[in-house]
């Protein structure tokens, strides 16, 4: 069996790189048609800038937000009327700011060095610049709706790829200069300063470009675009009628006003890749051998524990069915023991029952959501040519499961017996998204703070809002109301006592805390691989496709929380601890929730520059692990349930 899991996963990232969703037709172009160019949010990246003398990598702090093309302190050439493009509302979601721009480009028509326009950069704005290009940021520009990009070489697989966006400057690092040139390149007044510096960072900005187009010839003039390459170039002049690419590169003075001129050449490249695999030249698997080696293991970890658990467990259970349902007279007088004696109080209601059946049914809601969006993703249905179109889909089924939230929730609650049901028919959709949203909106407003492209607009919001009291709240009363009325959950094999028993002495090693952190390490270790490349994806706007492995961890994460808890609960009744239910919720999702909390932030190899940054990733980290400690959570409880009704419908209680 687990020599088929490669070639499962082979044919699904194989499908990834070439379906596209009915409807996403290609544009097809004839000689001197026009070629829009859009322009999008600069971002950030992952960028290392330089080495040191010992040969180690020393980055830049980087930052989690974006801005808009044309925000005021950039000064780029605009055209005479700027124009929003309709985005998704997953697209928005996430950032994007796409706009038309004052570009020209007619198919099969070079330019050399055409002149755009002239600009005075300030010196505030200079420095505003100055720093971003020191951290990386990138500009992302859109044409024929693939992303320009540059050309990379990845050494570990040693091939070539394109990575989206390219540099919004260079910087140049300058060692062993005398003092009066870094003044003079650095416009340093102070020369004290100089001397203390061992390395000096040049920024140089961007001021050309050079458009490299590939097209696809189809015969009898039919032309379409399959790849775009920019190449950034800074070049420093008095007059738009130079353009060389060679000489002095273009430094913003900090000190004073700059005249920047913009200049821009188009070149075109037949290429034989078709339509329907441009994107492959985008898609890249960024060391695929660890991701492989990694999974594999861990799969058969899991697929090995799994079967000795399985294994164990219904020996055990074989025996205790066989040891309650004997009828011997002799041991008619005899105290049962173990999970049996607990008949009377397994089906006891917790305490803060509507808030555990509330958290189950979301934890489920959101459960659906994510492997129905990632089992399409891997089938190829959300391409990455329909920007936006995952978090859309995300987002709207989200609200379609709403339903099955409710519908679980509500059956949750009347298998404790809870007696306001009318309050979790409220209730229940709405404390858990009212949370996310209000989280939202919260750091929103640091997004806002920092002038960032980022930020959600209101009206966006208000959408938001609307879509899910029209859509999602009908159909999740709906839902608790069905199961009011049609769940039969509540119909438990034993009746509960009056008096609850007292539970016995337990082995710390069972105890809530040390068996959520024991029991939290396997569903965690089954994502630990994805959690980097899926948060690389989210702050640094690199194009995740790999869902063929992300949609296998997520299967192994299910399976082992599911295992976990069960065995946890079953050592727990065997003991005669009757109280599973709030400990097989904390058990399946606080522990995994945690490790993914601690590994965004011990681990990670970002390095978070300022106030706002740190803000919005410890707080977006916060908030996905816990989403994933409800998921996690939801699994747990949900199979602890039916596992204990089972056990319990299968033996004989006077």
């Amino acid at each position: 069996m687990l020599t088929l899991y490669p070639i499962i996963l082979g044919l699904l990232l194989s499908l990834v790189n070439a379906f596209y969703l009915p409807g996403v037709a290609p544009t097809t172009y004839h000689q001197g048609d026009d070629i829009p160019l859009l322009v999008n949010h600069l971002s950030p990246s992952v960028y290392w800038q330089h080495e040191n003398e010992e040969g180690k990598k020393i980055g830049k702090e980087q930052y989690l937000y974006s801005y808009d093309y044309y925000y005021d302190k950039f000064h780029f050439c605009k055209p005479e009327k700027i124009e929003k493009q309709p985005s998704s509302l997953g697209s928005v979601i996430f950032g994007d700011r796409i706009y038309n721009s004052p570009y020209k480009i007619k198919m099969l028509e070079e330019q050399t060095c055409s002149p755009l326009c002239k600009t005075v950069i300030p010196k505030d704005d200079a420095k505003f610049i100055n720093k971003l290009i020191k951290n990386g940021f990138f500009q992302n520009w859109l044409i024929d709706g693939l992303p320009a990009a540059r050309l990379v070489h990845d050494p570990t697989t040693d091939s070539d790829y394109y990575g989206t966006g390219f540099e919004l400057g260079y910087v140049n690092i300058v060692q062993g200069l005398s003092t009066e040139k870094r003044n003079v390149q650095l416009n340093v007044r102070d020369p004290k300063n100089v001397k203390m510096m061992k390395n000096i960072e040049i920024p140089y900005f961007v001021n050309h470009h050079d458009i490299t187009i590939e097209y696809h010839d189809r015969g009898e003039g039919n032309l379409r675009v399959v790849g775009v390459t920019v190449t950034p170039v800074s070049i420093k002049r008095s007059s738009p009628g130079t353009c060389e690419t060679e000489g002095d590169p273009l430094v913003l003075s900090e000190d004073e006003d700059n005249e920047v001129y913009f200049t821009y050449s188009v070149n075109f490249v037949e290429s034989d890749t078709v339509w329907a695999t441009r994107w492959d030249k985008y898609l890249h698997t960024y060391d695929p051998t660890i991701q492989w080696f990694s999974l594999i293991n861990f799969s058969i970890v899991v697929c090995l524990l799994s079967a000795v658990v399985i294994h164990m467990l219904l020996k055990a259970l074989k025996n205790d069915f066989a040891r309650y349902n004997d009828l011997n007279l002799d041991n008619d007088f005899q105290e049962d023991s173990g999970w049996k004696l607990v008949h009377g109080d397994v089906f006891r209601i917790p305490t803060r029952s509507m808030l555990l059946s509330i958290f189950v049914g979301s934890g489920l809601q959101l459960f659906l959501m994510i492997i129905v969006s990632i089992f399409f993703a891997a089938l190829g249905f959300l391409s990455p040519s329909s920007r936006g179109s995952l978090a859309t889909v995300m987002f709207m089924l989200y609200a379609l499961f709403g339903f099955v939230g409710s519908y679980t929730s509500m059956g949750v609650y009347k298998f404790f017996g809870g007696p306001y049901w009318k309050a979790n028919l409220i209730l229940t959709p709405i404390l858990v998204p009212g949370f996310i949203f209000l989280c939202i909106i919260a750091l929103n407003i640091f997004l806002l703070w920092a002038h960032s492209s980022g930020t959600i607009p209101a009206s966006t919001l208000f959408f938001m809002v609307l879509i899910w009291f029209i859509c999602s709240f009908p159909s999740a009363i709906a839902g608790s109301l069905i199961a009011y009325k049609k769940c039969n959950w509540n119909e438990h094999p034993t009746k509960t006592n009056q008096i609850a028993r007292q539970i016995p002495f337990q082995p710390w090693y069972l105890k809530t805390i040390p068996a959520t952190f024991f029991a939290g390490i396997f569903p965690f270790g089954s994502i630990a691989v994805e959690l980097y490349f899926i948060y690389t994806s989210l702050w640094f706007n690199k194009i995740f496709y790999m869902f063929g492995f992300l949609f296998f961890s997520f299967l192994l994460l299910t399976l082992t929380t599911c295992l976990v808890t069960i065995l946890i609960t079953y050592h727990s009744l065997s003991l005669e601890n009757w109280k599973w239910q709030w400990r097989s919720f904390i058990v399946g999702g606080v522990g995994c929730a945690v490790y993914v909390f601690i590994h965004s932030i011990l681990f990670t190899k970002f390095k978070l520059g300022g106030f706002i940054t740190i803000v919005l990733y410890v707080g977006y980290s916060a908030l996905i692990s816990l989403l994933c400690c409800l998921v996690t959570g939801s699994v747990g409880f949900i199979s602890n349930m039916f596992f204990i009704r089972k056990i319990y419908s299968s033996i004989k209680v006077e």
